[in-house]
């Protein structure tokens, strides 16, 4: 399609458009987009884009990844996403096909994932008719995604999936609609390609570079603060702003502590790392944040999770927010200094300026509060408890991070999920977890998203026996492509969360939350789908299972049967303070005679009631 004037090499292709059809228009589109994994399950309306699809499959342009439910379709685009970075793609047909991506759409949305979502349509002519599997995705949809588009003309289909990239991928990231009436995919046209990156959208442009006055404004702040935090979400991850973060906490002193989102884009063993503050943080991220005179809020948004009660939430302090998003600077708490840019941008502005203007800290401003914050740790540390009679959920997940440092880890939701982020130390992309929508069935689907797109990496999926039964048909398609993931389940026969929540704020009245009678047997699934599955149940089992799992040149399932009553520890109960958590272990050498210990291996402090070191793993 494209020719070269031989008269002069150095003029621009001359464009030759060639008939083809709406679903040619669109595969070469995403093609030309980078797109090398689509995953989806085909039904009527979209069948002319599957039998292109065919032939951009023959010619090895695209892999085509058949799930069992859309659903699972969308969670392993955004799996793929988080993973890589990069647009994840899923199809689904019209009528009951969209709307089982709803969920997963839903997903990207509130955790700011980009991600190209693909709809089959009824006919043009028949839009508004109640026709066989019509359902107005569009509209459906408006409230959870970044952008959204009807292709009814199929000369606009290479223009609107262009446009569809550069939306999702740029600014705050998020999912974008397209959907696609079967006509419009049959229809041949005259066909122009439109190349990535050529797209103009006026009124869309997001701001890139912080105004520099606020920046200075900032830098006076960070100067002035004795009891400064930096707080970080996930928007870190989405502008790759580690190594900026890392060298603001060097260079000032300044401790972090990361959102749920936010895990990954701190050094989680470096000695200025918290951990994870909110309802289920650290004990001393949630003090700090308590008592800290200066709060730098780097890509998060102040979500209820992470905050508590919402006027207590960091009352003493002043605050710098940086986000991309101007909606969500100011949208739950005032900011001192507000700076709108990218958050990698503005950090490495600010970077600058001190360079420039050769800024030495002082190595004194926050020793006192880092001092503070030791004794926190000292006092209330993450506790490994080791029974006597059964497994810990919190020794499995040390152990299983203790053998695969390294892997990229998903998770689904509830106590696993939280107790894999006090206890995993993840680098950036390598924690993947339904953070904003809480969406119980994510961590397989979104652990093929990853491993597909990473082949030569670990994907380690960290489940629940109740959310792993709610995508577990996926793993029909895990064995089909022999998809080599990890999943973990942490089995205690309940709802775990909910179970807690029960526990606690409801009188224990345990109302539909039991799941010790259904859980399948893995090993039979397992060979049902003709994969390897095991189950452990005491702790002599345990390491050798692991070793066994990961050395395993294939997909496997480890079923860990673990206590049944642990509940996940520190809590903030809704509706109060960060300061306020319940479950803190009272670890106070006056009150209850515990030493604290150095681990052989790492050299981190713990409590001498500890079994293992929450930090490596090694046995205490």
């Amino acid at each position: 399609m494209l020719s070269e004037s031989r008269s002069d090499r150095k003029t621009k292709p001359v464009v030759v458009p060639t008939r083809r059809t709406g679903a040619y228009a669109l595969m070469d589109s995403l093609k030309r987009h980078g797109v090398k994994h689509i995953f989806g399950y085909p039904g009527g309306a979209i069948l002319p884009i599957y039998d292109e699809l065919y032939r951009f499959e023959a010619t090895g342009d695209v892999q085509h990844i058949l799930v069992r439910h859309e659903q699972g379709a969308s969670h392993a685009a955004d799996g793929y996403a988080r993973a890589t970075g990069k647009v994840g793609v899923c199809f689904g047909t019209s009528g009951p096909g969209a709307t089982n991506l709803v969920t997963g759409i839903a997903t990207a949305h509130m955790d700011s994932i980009p991600m190209v979502i693909i709809t089959g349509q009824v006919p043009r002519a028949a839009i508004g008719t109640d026709a066989f599997q019509e359902t107005d995705i569009y509209g459906i949809t408006l409230p959870i995604v970044k952008h959204s588009y009807v292709v009814r003309d199929p000369r606009d289909m290479a223009r609107i999936i262009a446009e569809g990239f550069h939306i999702a991928s740029t600014g705050r990231p998020g999912p974008v609609l397209i959907d696609i009436p079967k006509d419009v995919g049959l229809e041949e046209f005259d066909y122009v390609p439109v190349e990535p990156g050529s797209i103009k959208l006026p009124g869309y442009r997001p701001t890139v570079k912080g105004n520099p006055r606020q920046i200075n404004q900032a830098i006076e702040l960070i100067r002035q603060a004795k009891k400064p935090l930096l707080y970080v979400g996930g928007g870190a991850i989405a502008a790759s702003a580690h190594n900026e973060i890392k060298e603001l906490a060097e260079h000032f002193q300044i401790p972090v502590t990361t959102t749920l989102m936010g895990i990954g884009a701190f050094e989680e063993h470096h000695p200025l790392s918290l951990g994870m503050l909110g309802m289920h943080g650290t004990a001393y991220a949630n003090f700090a944040v308590s008592e800290c005179d200066l709060l730098i809020a780097v890509g998060a948004r102040f979500d209820d999770r992470v905050t508590g009660k919402l006027d207590e939430f960091a009352a003493r302090a002043k605050v710098i927010h940086i986000d991309i998003d101007p909606a969500e600077v100011g949208k739950n708490r005032g900011p001192e200094v507000p700076i709108v840019g990218d958050v990698h941008q503005v950090l490495t502005d600010l970077l600058r300026r001190l360079r420039e203007t050769g800024d030495i800290a002082d190595a004194n401003q926050t020793k006192e509060w880092l001092g503070r914050i030791e004794r926190w740790r000292e006092d209330y540390p993450l506790l490994v408890p080791h029974p006597e009679t059964a497994l810990s959920p919190q020794e499995v997940i040390v152990e299983v991070g203790r053998q695969a440092p390294d892997a990229y880890y998903t998770t689904d939701v509830g106590q696993h999920q939280m107790w894999a982020a006090q206890f995993l130390k993840n680098g950036p992309r390598r924690w993947i977890s339904s953070a904003g929508l809480g969406t119980m069935g994510f961590g397989v689907p979104a652990a093929m998203g990853s491993q597909v797109a990473l082949p030569d990496e670990q994907t380690i999926c960290i489940s629940g026996d109740a959310s792993f039964q709610m995508n577990l048909q996926e793993l029909g398609t895990i064995a089909q492509y022999g998809i080599k993931v990890k999943i973990v389940i942490i089995n205690n026969g309940w709802q775990g969360m909910v179970r807690q929540w029960q526990e606690t704020f409801y009188g224990e009245r345990y109302s539909s939350s039991n799941m010790e009678i259904g859980m399948p047997d893995i090993p039979l699934l397992c060979q049902a789908y003709g994969m390897k599955g095991k189950v452990v149940s005491t702790r002599d089992e345990l390491q050798d299972a692991i070793a066994e799992m990961l050395a395993h040149d294939g997909p496997f399932v480890l079923d860990v049967q673990v206590t049944r009553n642990e509940n996940c520890y520190p809590m903030v109960a809704p509706g109060k303070s960060n300061a306020q958590m319940i479950g803190l272990p009272e670890l106070k050498q006056k009150d209850l005679q515990v030493e604290l210990v150095y681990c052989s291996n790492c050299g981190a402090k713990n409590a001498s009631t500890n079994h293992f070191c929450p930090e490596c793993g090694t046995k205490l």
